[in-house]
């Protein structure tokens, strides 16, 4: 039976030229539970990113993740651990239509990126869409010779060469928008941990203002709400504004502070202390 594949991150982005420009915003996917993905799913969000360099993903774990979400009205984006064209080949094949490419500093790693998920004469991804779920398994019609239009690639920009070479890198074909990471990219300005810098929000303005002017969209990570809004009005054109396990995490700690350190500091006198 002829199956055809959902819209690309590169179609909703252009899509969203019509709603009046709105940003895309959307959340991190780090858990490797299919169960939270699909939870997630079903937010309302614009988009998510399943994690797979810095979150306990593997290609299993991805397998069941985009599973899980298929069927929400959600773009979800993959990042697997490494631009590698071996790496990138086996998530394509899974059915991975959006990648986020990490830590591209040059044109050259750029081209490899975007190489990676063309076939040949136009790149080096291996030809396996018969037992791959991409292709669903030589169920979608013209796999091969459409490929392309059912992949879209985000460059990741997180470093200092990075930002130097950002205006090349959005000149490369195949490129379709990129994302400045600013946890990285203060690290490498010898900022570690100072994502609010004056100077490494400079670099993020700067990145998005050459994107702007390259004509291609520009995301950025911003959990401090102030700092989202700050690039959302600098020109950001998606956003990623949370994480599960940080809401987790932070969710589960209020929990603590109101049911767990409030006892421990109720008066003696068994009155309900002042938290309450």
């Amino acid at each position: 039976m002829p199956f055809r594949l959902g819209d690309t991150f590169r179609d909703a982005l252009a899509a969203q030229k019509g709603e009046a420009g709105r940003p895309l915003a959307g959340m991190w996917v780090c858990s490797g539970s299919p169960l939270i993905a699909e939870l997630c799913a079903g937010s309302g969000l614009d988009w998510l990113l399943v994690d797979a360099e810095h979150s306990p993903n593997g290609l299993e774990s991805v397998l069941a993740q985009l599973q899980a979400i298929h069927g929400y009205p959600v773009q979800v984006m993959v990042r697997p651990p490494v631009n590698d064209a071996v790496v990138i080949k086996q998530y394509l094949d899974l059915g991975v239509q959006n990648l986020l490419v990490p830590m591209v500093n040059s044109v050259a790693e750029a081209e490899a990126a975007v190489a990676a998920t063309r076939y040949p004469p136009h790149g080096v991804r291996g030809v396996g869409s018969a037992l791959a779920r991409a292709a669903r398994w030589n169920r979608v019609p013209d796999y091969l010779a459409r490929a392309n239009e059912t992949i879209s690639v985000t460059v990741q920009i997180e470093s200092t060469a990075a930002v130097d070479a950002v205006e090349d890198i959005l000149k490369v074909g195949g490129v379709d928008a990129i994302f400045v990471g600013p946890s990285d990219l203060a690290a490498s300005m010898g900022l570690l941990g100072q994502q609010e810098h004056p100077e490494v929000r400079a670099a993020v303005e700067h990145c998005l203002a050459a994107a702007k002017a390259a004509g291609k969209p520009a995301g950025v990570n911003a959990f401090n709400p102030d700092t989202a809004r700050h690039y959302l009005d600098a020109g950001a054109n998606f956003i990623l504004v949370g994480a599960d396990v940080a809401l987790l995490a932070r969710g589960s700690e209020a929990l603590a502070a109101r049911y767990v350190q409030a006892e421990n500091t109720k008066p003696a006198d068994g009155g309900a202390p002042a938290s309450y």
